[in-house]
């Protein structure tokens, strides 16, 4: 949500509106129980359809935590939008396209910080690819009824790709037509980001505030289990054209028929990498199968 609290306030340079959003999951230092949130769970907002939800500064989960999108509507002064991921790439295309009926939107951009959203796949440090996939895939089934564009701001700032696997990739989306721009975080928009991340612990967007400043050199997050390297890229946002970029992004293409959320988790590990589902699971004593009711539709 800070990250593309950046990416909104560049549109805003350039005239036009914003509404921000984001997915109804927080990592597991926030939220202690594993996976994305299904609408059913969010309480102190308003339904958009079955898989949205508009929030403000009160919106949480039943036991209380607010999500990031909740402490960003605070510091905007405006409702943002929860999209729920647990039916997959199909319910998430049906949240976002009740959002932008609401909305009055006529472009989604879909923001990733640390580039991870456009890997490859076979990349080391890659830990977090399946939020990224479904809704990237959710951007592909809207293709016909609202234009996507897919900023990457931050190169690397995530700890998972490295600076080089980022930058090759976008080389390839370049080389298949879909790069469209760049764009950089000004000093007036990082003070801004710094105030955002403080509220909702982000470690990622902080380095973009550091890189917009400045700072070189490398930076540890996840309590040391990453790091990242901090220099003037992570201070650029790459944009591409999502419909351009549909055939350069294998795991987005793994996930695109996928009917439920466990048949997107099992095309990613199918693909041969991990997803951030595994990893709370396993944290958290699940079965590494999805057991957990809180994603399963037969849960709902």
């Amino acid at each position: 949500m800070v990250g593309a609290l950046a990416i909104a306030r560049r549109c805003e340079q350039l005239g036009t509106p914003f509404v921000l959003g984001g997915v109804a999951w927080e990592r597991l230092p926030v939220d202690p129980v594993p996976g994305p949130r299904p609408a059913i769970q969010i309480t102190g907002g308003e339904p958009l359809g079955r898989h949205a939800v508009l929030a403000g500064p009160d919106t949480a989960t039943p036991e209380g935590v607010r999500f990031s999108e909740s402490h960003v509507a605070a510091h905007v002064g405006a409702p943002t939008v929860l999209i729920d991921i647990t039916e997959g790439p199909g319910g998430a295309a049906d949240g976002i396209g009740s959002a932008v009926d609401r909305l009055g939107c006529d472009l989604v951009v879909y923001a990733d910080v640390g580039g991870d959203a456009i890997a490859a796949g076979d990349e080391p440090g890659l830990g977090s690819p399946l939020c990224d996939a479904v809704m990237l895939a959710a951007g592909l089934r809207l293709a016909d009824r609202v234009d996507g564009v897919l900023a990457v701001l931050g190169a690397g700032c995530d700890g998972e790709l490295e600076l080089g696997e980022v930058l090759g990739r976008v080389a390839a989306l370049a080389a298949a037509g879909a790069w469209i721009g760049t764009s950089s975080v000004l000093p007036a928009v990082a003070d801004e980001l710094e105030r955002a991340a403080a509220a909702t612990a982000t470690e990622a967007s902080m380095q973009v505030v550091h890189c917009a400043r400045g700072v070189t050199g490398t930076a540890e997050i996840r309590g040391g289990r990453r790091r990242v390297p901090l220099g003037p890229v992570g201070a650029q946002a790459f944009y591409f054209d999502l419909a351009a970029a549909a055939d350069v992004l294998p795991l987005t293409q793994a996930v695109l028929a996928a009917e439920t959320l466990q048949a997107a988790r099992d095309a990613i590990r199918a693909a041969g990498s991990p997803t951030e589902l595994d990893y709370e699971l396993e944290r958290a004593g699940g079965d590494g199968r999805g057991a957990s009711a809180r994603f399963s539709p037969a849960g709902r």
